[in-house]
């Protein structure tokens, strides 16, 4: 009783796996172009909020910057 119990746990275990001979590498290439093309994008995000920013690139202008209330730095 308890082997059956054990060595059905252990087929099932078995059984799901095959997915991954099913799948074969074809998840993990998607999930590496789906991370290069994400990253992509959210850069060329970033990029368009960069220029829309109003805040100091250099260390030494940003001395007071944020007190001033609609204050136009560039």
């Amino acid at each position: 009783m308890w082997n059956d119990f054990v060595y059905g746990i252990g087929d099932l275990f078995t059984w799901s796996f095959g997915f991954y001979e099913f799948v074969q590498n074809y998840f993990n290439d998607f999930l590496l172009l789906l991370g290069f093309f994400g990253f992509g994008y959210w850069m060329y995000i970033q990029n368009k909020l960069n220029k829309k920013a109003n805040v100091p690139v250099e260390s030494n202008d940003n001395i007071g910057w944020y007190k001033e209330e609609n204050k136009q730095i560039k």
